[in-house]
């Protein structure tokens, strides 16, 4: 302490005593621009280096030996510790925000990911092979699909041979348009080379329509064709949306020759029978499967 009050300036002021006569005391102030007071004030007092990390400017008054010594400190905060704590804000609050997931991301399996395009809808489903493939068209304003969805992931993790993929109706919804997806939620259930199974859409309250399409198709089958994925004239409507970056080449037909060489191949009818001729009844069997044909279109 000796040493600071040797480095510090003394300034004189007058004052009147009892008795009339002018005194003078001594009133100690301590120059803060001097570095040596800075330095022997950190080391005299390691608390100040703390302090002034934190507090911009501030002074404070003590008495030594009767005396009253006022110390004033710069207190500025360093740019170091400045821009760490702003990188540390910063960081904490991308963290905040990447650990916010939104709802059909909650509770997902490794048997479920969302589809990211038609081309990956259509490999995702051909490359399944002869496993089961569940298709879960949803909307994030949906509030049937969201009640769901915890329900599904249930059934995802139960059964994980089984895979779940969703599609994002907001995301892409001119490809459901094609697939004629009208009403969400909406499943569709697809396998191996028998394609697609069934298709259907229920909600939380109907959830047992889901369990049992699941608990039907879940048995494991073997076939020896390639698997179908979606049919033909869905691959057709979505190859010429042109929204869709989506090719799709329909398969070469039947060629002629092996149409004209089953024709021949079929035993000749003698030509004693007479041929059968259609009746011309209007009340007849062929009339009303054609009608029935009709209406069921």
């Amino acid at each position: 302490m000796a040493e600071i009050l040797g480095k510090t300036s003394f300034v004189s002021s007058p004052w009147r005593g009892n008795n009339g006569q002018l005194h003078s005391q001594k009133r100690v102030s301590m120059v803060p621009n001097t570095r040596s007071f800075s330095s022997d004030m950190r080391r005299s007092f390691p608390s100040l280096k703390l302090k002034s990390q934190v507090l911009r400017s501030s002074s404070f008054e003590s008495e030594f030996r009767g005396k009253k010594i006022v110390f004033r400190v710069n207190r500025a905060i360093s740019n170091r510790v400045n821009s760490h704590f702003q990188t540390s804000t910063v960081s904490q609050m991308t963290l905040g925000l990447r650990k916010t997931q939104k709802w059909w991301e909650k509770g997902l399996q490794p048997n479920m990911r969302e589809v990211t395009s038609a081309q990956d809808l259509v490999d995702s489903l051909l490359n399944a092979g002869d496993k089961l493939v569940v298709v879960d068209f949803f909307s994030p304003g949906c509030g049937g699909c969201k009640a769901l969805h915890p329900k599904i992931c249930q059934l995802a993790e139960m059964n994980p041979d089984v895979r779940f993929l969703q599609v994002n109706y907001e995301e892409h919804k001119s490809m459901c348009y094609s697939l004629n997806v009208h009403v969400l939620p909406f499943f569709r259930f697809y396998r191996g080379a028998h394609g697609r199974l069934c298709s259907f859409s229920c909600t939380n309250a109907t959830i047992k329509k889901f369990k049992d399409a699941l608990a039907k198709h879940t048995p494991d089958r073997c076939s020896l064709e390639p698997t179908k994925g979606l049919e033909e004239k869905e691959l057709l409507a979505l190859s010429t949306n042109k929204d869709l970056n989506f090719t799709y080449e329909p398969k070469p037909a039947q060629p002629a020759h092996q149409e004209v060489a089953a024709e021949t191949t079929a035993p000749a009818r003698p030509s004693s029978d007479p041929l059968p001729l259609p009746s011309l009844t209007p009340n007849s069997e062929v009339s009303n499967e054609r009608t029935l044909t009709i209406a069921g279109r």
